[in-house]
Parts: structure tokens; sequence; C-alpha cells
């Protein structure tokens, strides 16, 4: 997962316990979307723990996918849970991949452009080195209205913590909306851009599995989390337990939706 300074992501089973089991049902359907032809070279920039690299290795066909993200934690995840010989990862950021102009046919990254310093400088970036015609891509978390595991804790946060409003990534984050991801693509010279939402179900066994999650210290809101006292994360868990819709058995249904987008790079 690619960066800002002030949020934490460092690991790679953290991560993959908060937010990778939800980005690994948003990907397939990204994919499927894409549409790109088989035989294609990837670059999939903030690989992170590696799902959406898994996952176009398993449904794409590609003839490589190189995965970059600046955390050497999840590099070292991602080597050690993605097993192909088609794949390779290391530790670059999105505006600086150190490939060479025109090395891929596709750039793609999957929750990651309202975390780097600069989106613009990121999709530069993914210009200069997608060949001409090819597509750059990506998807973000609606953290404004969509993404609810996250929207509903940061409610619960601010009842008691106004100051928590300023930390939350639904404010945060204006590029994680339909109109202004549109026009970062068309900003960076890209053409045909389209954007589209994928939500899934995110439903949960019981509190517990909604809640551990969030103690890993990976994420801005895990990472609120930890600075509190124990009174302070004591009222926290009780007002947030009892906001969540609650079946019968326990169970909470929740859902979650991403923004994609895709262009081309001018031919």
């Amino acid at each position: 997962m690619t960066t800002g300074a002030t949020d934490p992501w460092a690991s790679g089973s953290a991560y993959e316990a908060y937010i990778g089991r939800w980005s690994r049902l948003v990907a397939p359907e990204f994919l499927r979307w894409l549409a790109v032809p088989t035989g294609r070279r990837w670059l999939d920039v903030g690989s992170g723990t590696g799902v959406l690299t898994a996952s176009i290795l398993a449904g794409c066909d590609p003839r490589s996918v190189v995965g970059i993200d600046p955390s050497e934690g999840f590099v070292e995840h991602a080597r050690a849970v993605v097993v192909d010989a088609r794949a390779r990862f290391r530790v670059a950021t999105a505006a600086e991949t150190a490939l060479p102009d025109d090395a891929v046919d596709v750039v793609v990254a999957g929750l990651v452009l309202n975390f780097v310093p600069d989106a613009a400088a990121a999709l530069a970036e993914a210009v200069r080195v997608v060949s001409p015609g090819g597509m750059v891509a990506g998807y973000v978390w609606d953290y404004a209205d969509g993404m609810q595991l996250i929207r509903r804790f940061w409610e619960a946060a601010v009842v008691f913590d106004p100051k928590a409003a300023a930390l939350e990534e639904g404010g945060r984050f204006p590029i994680a909306a339909r109109d202004p991801l549109a026009a970062a693509f068309t900003a960076a010279g890209l053409e045909a851009v389209e954007v589209r939402s994928i939500e899934i179900a995110t439903r949960f066994a019981d509190f517990d599995d909604y809640w551990t999650p969030f103690l890993g210290g990976t994420g801005p809101a895990p990472a609120y989390l930890a600075s509190l006292t124990g009174p302070e994360r004591d009222d926290l868990t009780e007002r947030l337990h009892a906001s969540l819709p609650t079946e019968a058995d326990g169970s909470i249904p929740l859902t979650a939706r991403a923004w994609a987008a895709k262009a081309q790079r001018p031919a």
C-alpha cells in the first residue's frame, strides 16, 4: 500500500484482516471490467499484500506482473504468498517506479491513489511507464459514504472526540469519489476516461470479527484507536457495538463501495 506520512501501513497480516480480505472481493470485478487481453505486461502500483497481483495472475493470463510498494513489510508478505514465476515485487513508490519509459502495457493501482502524497505525480509516472495506447486504471474506497466498516467507526469516534473528524478518510481524501477521480485521470492527459462503482457485501460473523482487525494498528482508524486511553477505547467500543446492525445470529451485514477508473494513454 502506497502511503502518506501519517498513515501506518507496515504489517501485511494486520492489513489482510482489516482491509485485504475485502479488497480481495473487489479485485476480480475490477479486472473483469478492464477486460485486458492476455499476454500483457502489468504494473501493480502499491501492491501491498499482493491481493490485486494474485487476481491478475489468476484471471488475466499476464505475460508478467511487477508489484511495487514502499513498505518492506508488505513486499516481503507479497513475495511469500504470491508464488508465480511471472510476478516479482520490489520496494518503490508510485511517483518513482524506477521502470523505463513504455515498460508495461497496463498500470493498475488498488486502494492506493488516495494515500500517495501526490496523486498527480503518481498518475504522471503511470503515463510515462505505460506503452502508447496502454491502460491506466485504479480503484479507491468511497470513504465518505460507501465504505461502511470504516464509516461506522469514525461516526462513533466523533461522538466523544470531535477532533477525530479531522482524521477520518472521507474528509481527508477528496479523490475518493466519482468526479474527482475522473478529473484526476483526465488531468494526467489520459483519454477515454470511465468511472464506475463496485459494491460488495462485507458480512462479519460477529462483533469480534468486525472489531479485532481495528486492534492491529495498520491504517488510519486502527492507529487512532491505538492512541486512545483504556477508558476512551472502552467507550468507543461500546458506542460502536451499539450502533452496528446485528442479525439474530449475531452477524453484522455491511457493504463497501469502491470507485474505479480506467483510461488510455494517447497512442
